[in-house]
């Protein structure tokens, strides 16, 4: 019998973005692009079974595919506003403080580039704990001041008062390089876990502030046998993983930090 393939940056993607949603409870798990889903989905098949997978009127189905719940709209938004949703968002420009920007770069009178737009960004980070994922980690994306405010970061959301802060939360920022949060004294963003076969040395030069760095950064965890068979054969057997972040294979171990 041939060896399992290798792990690959995109699996320990999706291992980093499942891990946004454990611990999470009965909430919606809302997730935006293609390796965040996959991750949600893991999530909800191993170790947190309870999440609903929903912007909108969903089921909550078993991984026998019978029905075991019903979100119907109407109830949506109250879910929302209450902070039972945990939403992974992408992001064009995000700083030090997790202020994200989704609309434009350049002044916003007259910008160089028109992107998405605000959408529903306020509304997300101030009432429901929200992450990001960016599947190219760049100095473009990791800048010292974005260009307009869209997400909510930790200075802003506390300079707006604890009514503003009470459902305020960004759990994590996942990247085809590493996995960064905001568990430092003035939430300002952390290096929490490399992937394996990246240095600090590499994070740090594609990002366009200075990071908190911890003196030991850990690797990303492994998946284990059963969720690879998961993610490989169930959830993503057509690969589309690889096809957002294109990356080595890497185990835990290679690669300095």
């Amino acid at each position: 019998m041939s060896p399992a393939p290798a792990v690959t940056r995109a699996e320990y993607c999706v291992i980093a973005c499942a891990e946004a949603w454990r611990d999470d409870g009965e909430v919606l798990a809302s997730p935006m692009g293609t390796i965040p889903s996959i991750g949600a989905r893991l999530a909800r098949r191993t170790f947190s079974p309870d999440l609903l997978m929903t912007d909108g009127e969903a089921l909550l189905v078993g991984p026998d595919g019978t029905p075991e719940g019903w979100l119907p709209y109407r109830r949506h938004l109250t879910a929302v506003t209450g902070g039972r949703r945990h939403v992974m968002m992408g992001a064009s420009q995000i700083d030090r403080f997790g202020n994200q920007n989704i609309s434009c770069v350049g002044d916003w009178e007259r910008p160089r580039r028109q992107l998405l737009g605000v959408r529903g960004a306020p509304v997300n980070t101030l009432n429901n704990p929200t992450s990001y994922w960016i599947p190219k980690h760049s100095r473009r994306v990791f800048v010292e001041r974005v260009d307009m405010v869209c997400g909510v970061g930790y200075d802003r959301a506390a300079a707006l008062g604890p009514s503003a802060a009470r459902f305020h939360r960004i759990p994590r920022v996942v990247t085809d390089l590493a996995v960064l949060d905001f568990a430092t004294p003035d939430r300002s963003m952390r290096l929490a876990s490399l992937h394996p076969g990246v240095t600090v040395e590499e994070v740090r030069e594609a990002t366009g502030f200075d990071l908190s760095v911890p003196a030991e950064v850990p690797y990303t965890r492994e998946p284990t046998a059963l969720e690879l068979e998961l993610i490989r054969a169930v959830i993503d057997p057509g690969g589309a993983r690889d096809r957002e972040v294109a990356g080595p294979g890497a185990r835990a171990g290679e690669g300095g930090r």
